[in-house]
């Protein structure tokens, strides 16, 4: 889908409000290039980019360093924190009035930023904007298309509950929200989901617009096929949050979502996760992905 199609009316090129673009980079590799060349072909006419290098040990830092010559960002560079850590590093250096926080393996389209700073403009209790993606593998093929006909909005109950992401590659956040809610918490390692909860649990819905933003690129690097230590991390996420009354669902739908990795690539560790949801929680998802897991035994002992 085109910037266009949405029906939105980019915000005017003349009065655009500042946006800091921060970009934590981790071993970044072959896509860092193409990436950040990605970020620098917005259409939107005011933005800053803070690249903050997490410790990277593929020549990633170096090769930012090189790239300096070509694309104005500040580079910062931290020891191995996290990409939470290095989000608050980038931050503290940050002075737009929204925040994109893009991964430096995907692509952002031209038109990203302007469509969703637009519609921050045009809602201004709205503290975060999401959008949609076109996903790509590792070579840059095309593989499917996020769709949808309308604005979405995002309630917190339902955010904790469903488990629901506004993704780093699609988010456009106000940076009053973030400082209200004090950033990122460095102790927890993904960003996605905490920050999600976080600025929703201020009370005011979120939003995901019908535009596709990003290439996001699947490929073996890819958190979510870390899925041990993004449970443990989505998890941490949700403790504030135990005596809200959408906690306990929320829980459960976190370990299934692990477990759908976890009972293709590893019986223990999906045996373990399934003791985390008590019988009376357990729910289609959960019967699902033990049959999967059984169907999966089975095969392997015949």
């Amino acid at each position: 889908m085109s910037a266009t199609s949405s029906g939105t009316n980019v915000v005017s090129m003349t009065n655009a409000p500042l946006i800091s673009v921060v970009v934590p980079c981790y071993n970044a590799g072959r896509y860092l290039e193409s990436s950040l060349a990605s970020i620098f072909a917005q259409d939107y006419p005011n933005f800053e980019v803070i690249v903050v290098d997490d410790g990277s040990s593929d020549g990633s830092l170096e090769r930012l360093q090189e790239l300096q010559g070509q694309y104005p960002f500040v580079l910062i560079a931290q020891a191995n924190g996290g990409v939470s850590a290095a989000l608050n590093r980038g931050l503290a250096c940050a002075t737009g009035k929204y925040v994109a926080t893009p991964d430096l393996d995907d692509l952002m389209l031209p038109h990203s930023l302007s469509v969703r700073a637009d519609y921050l403009e045009r809602h201004p209790d709205t503290p975060c904007v999401g959008a949609l993606v076109s996903f790509i593998d590792q070579d840059d093929n095309w593989l499917k298309d996020e769709y949808a006909n309308e604005v979405l909005e995002l309630h917190f109950d339902q955010i904790l509950r469903d488990t629901l992401v506004i993704g780093a590659p699609v988010a456009l956040y106000r940076r009053a929200a973030l400082d209200k809610v004090g950033g990122y918490d460095p102790d927890i390692r993904v960003q996605d989901f905490q920050i999600t909860l976080k600025i929703a649990a201020l009370g005011a819905p979120l939003a995901i617009i019908p535009v596709q933003v990003t290439r996001y690129r699947r490929h073996l690097g890819n958190l979510s096929r870390r899925y041990k230590t993004l449970l443990e991390a989505d998890l941490k996420a949700i403790a504030p949050y135990q005596d809200h009354p959408a906690y306990q669902q929320g829980h459960t739908s976190l370990v299934n979502k692990a477990l759908k990795y976890a009972v293709r690539h590893d019986k223990v560790e999906a045996m373990r996760m399934l003791r985390m949801i008590p019988l009376r929680r357990m729910n289609r998802t959960t019967l699902r992905r033990i049959r999967t897991l059984l169907c999966r035994h089975r095969s392997f002992r015949n």
